[in-house]
């Protein structure tokens, strides 16, 4: 599944896409039906405005302006 929406941080609102895997479907111990899904994006902090960094010692810098974003859902079905 992919789920596009958007993303605002720090007052910048960028669109992004999510790929999501199906991971199943039960029954919670209320009674719900509760899907599961897990997904993954990457975004730059550069472009929400994100800028602030440290050179190190040893070279490179002390944070990645490439951020990965996990997601875990756990979804109950609307009756």
């Amino acid at each position: 599944y992919r789920v596009t929406g958007d993303l605002s941080i720090l007052g910048v609102t960028k669109p992004i896409t999510i790929d999501l895997e199906f991971n199943g479907a039960a029954k919670d111990p209320f009674g719900n039906e509760r899907v599961g899904f897990e997904g993954r994006a990457t975004i730059l902090r550069s472009e929400f405005g994100l800028t602030w960094n440290a050179a190190l010692e040893t070279g490179g810098f002390l944070v990645s302006d490439k951020i990965k974003l996990n997601f875990d859902i756990s979804a109950i079905k609307n009756a």
